[in-house]
């Protein structure tokens, strides 16, 4: 009873008037790659980070291990992103 009611309302909103964006105007590719983007960006922060400790880690063997193991564990998420990026590109296309 109560959606029947609800329905009702939903229909007599104005969709443009009220600013709701339509299904076509979401774009998901755009939301897609800006979060690949940044995904990116961290990955490529972890290592110079990673980087530096190593650098100045001063053979201490625990202090070059933490930094090697924090640059193949942001290398391996930079190649995932990457391919997480080409894989929804190619299927987006494809759909599209």
């Amino acid at each position: 009873m109560i959606y029947q009611q609800l329905f009702y309302f939903a229909a007599l909103i104005d969709q443009k008037a009220a600013g709701i964006p339509s299904a076509a105007s979401f774009n998901l590719k755009s939301i897609l790659n800006a979060v690949y983007f940044w995904a990116g960006v961290i990955a490529v922060v972890i290592i110079i980070i990673a980087g530096f400790m190593y650098v100045t880690s001063m053979n201490d063997s625990s202090r070059i291990t933490r930094a090697k193991n924090a640059i193949l564990g942001a290398v391996i998420g930079l190649v995932v992103i990457l391919l997480a990026f080409a894989i929804t590109n190619i299927v987006i296309k494809g759909v599209s």
